[in-house]
Parts: C-alpha cells; structure tokens; sequence
C-alpha cells in the first residue's frame, strides 16, 4: 500500500535519543508543541509503570518541517532525549571496545532470541534495545501531530482502559465534561472507580508476586465522513489498515472492531446496523455494531477499535529460558521494566488511530496544503448533504 501519510523511527531504549521523520503532512497546519508533550506525558503516567518513568521527562524538539508554527509540507524530524543516556553510554556506545556483560538470557515472549537468531547477534542488547516499548514515544509524537491535523476537521479521538487482568469495567459512556473528569481523576485511564481499585489492587498484588498484567483499552473516533478507505484492494482497507497499526504496537496480541468476536454469539438480524435516512442527519445508522467501518470504508457512525495487550515479558521472577552460550537451562535475563503498561498502551492507541485516519482522510481530500485539503473536505461534505431526502 502506497501511504500520503507516512513516518519513520529511529533509537534504541537507552540510546541519546529517539527520532521520528514524518513525511506527507501538508503546508499550513498550525502545530503546537505543548500539545505533543502533553501526550508524551500522558504515555508516562499509569499505574504500575516502573522506575524509567521517573528519570525521563520526555519533550519534543523539532529539528525540520515547522517554521514559526506552522508545517512547510517538508519532512518534519521530531527528536525526544533519552535523559537516562547518560548512565549507558559506556554500554550503548556507537564506538569502540564493548563494556558490560553479554545477555545471554533471551526473555519467553520478548524479541530477544528470534531477533539474536535473524540478525546473528551474539548479545540480546542488540535487539532488546530497539524491541522496547520506548520506541512509541516517538509514535505518540507523530501521532499528536496528526490528531492536531484532525481536529481541524472536526475529528475526536479518545480512548479508555477497559480490563487489567481479567478485571473489567463496567462504565464504558459517560458525557464529556464528567469523562472528562473521571479521566483526571483516574490512574489507569478507566471510566469505572469500582472496577479500577480492584486493578490497582492486582496491579500490587502481582508487583509482590514478582509477575506482571496485561489488559484491553478501546478507541473511540468521532467526527470522521462515510467514504474514508475502499474496497477496491485489500490493503486500502480501513480496518485492515488500523489493524495493523496497532497490532504493530509492542505487546498487542488481538485487534477487534465494532463487535469484533461477538459477532461470532449473534445471527445476521442481530449483528448488522439498519439504515435510515432523515433531513437533518442524511443516512444514518441508530446502533453501531459495526464499529464505523463497512466493506473497508468509514461508514460516518463512530469508529470503535479495541486492542489487548499481553502481560509484559520481562519478569522480576524470570521464567526458563535456554543460555545461547551453553545452551543450558536458566533463568531468563531481568531489565527494570513495568508491572502493567496498558494505560501507556492506550496513548499509543491513539496514536497509531490518528496516524492512520490522517493518513486516510490525505488520501482522500489531498495532502499538498492543507488550503487544498480543506477545500476538497468541504466540497464532499456539500456534496453528503445534497444526499439528503
């Protein structure tokens, strides 16, 4: 598939930095950069997370694409400090002689041994450094960007937790203003008070256990038109295009869409979303079991996608592995790491939905200017609205 939107990453966990170079957001989009450190914040907050998250205070600096604010339609190049660098820069050195000892441990569940395997490396550092989850704080920057793209089109996107380890919740729609204020109020994103004490009271109990918890979150993006994606080739689909997006966030094992696997429990007349047509609203549907995709297109109800994330691999009572010097049994290696990251996991959610519907509305509405994309935008909506009876 040919992306308008598109970015790359660069840095390892404990490297100088992490980078990102996004190409294809058009000229003239106001950018603010409190905004993309207000999402590289909200990545670090959550209960459970461990000890890396008080030594770095991730910001932004934009090194290219933004001039006084606003994009020049150029490669933009993001860049976040790794602040612990400077406690590694002896073992993660770009040059000479190898300090500290070898992993020799690959962790079950992890990229450590396959990696080693793939890229002939000798020491799982090589591999684990870049297989870290500290990768997507470059993806939540490049995805706040495209959410700031978003919302000049009316589009809102916005997430919550909704199970810790088999713990789920039972709040799923409040109205904005108390949303919001429940998600101020909430250390792991969850709309549900009740629900949430009992999965900060796992979250301690398996912190003593010495394991760890995985969970799902959901997103939800409101504002997008019908006509979003196609049905021509299987790879400009809508949803395969958002499963995948997150489906390559560290740790997602399962993507579902509207009623995703429950459609399994339900025949046809229960399973699909009628469709009306009124002078105010134009075609609408009154339920969304869809999740606002059909045939590969948004259907203009609310995009609805959920993910779950595996328990994190990295165990503070290591499970069995194999030495890759002897080949003996052991105890898998220990880095710091996280007891549950599922609040994280949701920012970066968020991020990967916006990159992808940004990427889907450039597509279809233009990426040279964001003039030209507001324009085209406005005609189709016209043209929506002559569809009504």
């Amino acid at each position: 598939m040919v992306t308008v939107l598109r970015y790359l990453t660069a840095g390892e966990s404990h490297g100088p930095c992490l980078t990102a170079i996004i190409e294809g957001i058009p000229s003239g989009l106001n950018i603010l950069k409190e905004g993309i450190d207000r999402a590289l914040a909200r990545r670090q907050q959550g209960y459970g997370r461990g000890g890396r998250m008080r030594i770095e205070r991730d910001q932004v600096e934009i090194l290219s694409g933004i001039r006084f604010g606003q994009t020049l339609g150029s490669p933009i190049t993001l860049q976040i400090r790794n602040k612990d660098w400077e406690n590694w820069q002896e073992r993660m050195a770009a040059f000479g002689a190898p300090a500290g000892p070898e992993i020799n441990q690959p962790r079950p569940g992890h990229a450590d041994l396959t990696g080693m395997l793939a890229y002939r490396r000798r020491d799982a550092r090589d591999i684990l450094e870049r297989a870290s989850a500290r990768e997507t704080a470059a993806r939540v920057a490049v995805g706040a960007i495209a959410q700031q793209l978003l919302a000049v089109f009316g589009v809102r996107i916005y997430g919550q937790v909704i199970n810790i380890g088999g713990i789920v919740s039972q709040v799923r729609d409040l109205k904005d203003d108390c949303r919001q204020k429940r998600m101020a109020e909430s250390q792991l994103a969850c709309l549900d008070p009740a629900a949430e004490a009992k999965m900060i009271e796992a979250i301690d109990q398996a912190k003593r256990a010495g394991d760890t918890l995985g969970g799902t979150f959901e997103i939800i993006a409101e504002g997008l038109p019908p006509g979003l994606g196609t049905h021509v080739q299987w790879d400009r689909k809508l949803d395969g295009r958002l499963a995948q997006a997150l489906m390559s966030i560290q740790g997602i094992k399962g993507v579902e869409v509207g009623l995703g696997f429950a459609y399994a429990d339900h025949p046809g007349s229960r399973a699909h979303d009628e469709i009306f047509c009124s002078e105010d609203r134009g075609y609408f549907r009154q339920t969304n079991r869809a999740g606002g995709i059909e045939g590969g297109y948004s259907n203009g109800e609310p995009i609805i996608v959920r993910a779950a994330m595996k328990p994190i691999p990295t165990l503070m009572k290591p499970l069995q592995t194999v030495d890759t010097k002897t080949k003996q049994p052991v105890m898998a290696s220990t880095e710091r790491s996280d007891v549950c990251a599922v609040p994280a996991a949701l920012v970066v959610g968020e991020a990967a939905v916006a990159i992808t519907l940004a990427d889907a509305l450039l597509e279809r509405f233009g990426c040279y200017s964001m003039a030209e994309t507001q324009e085209n935008f406005k005609a189709y909506i016209n043209y929506l609205r002559g569809e009504k009876p």
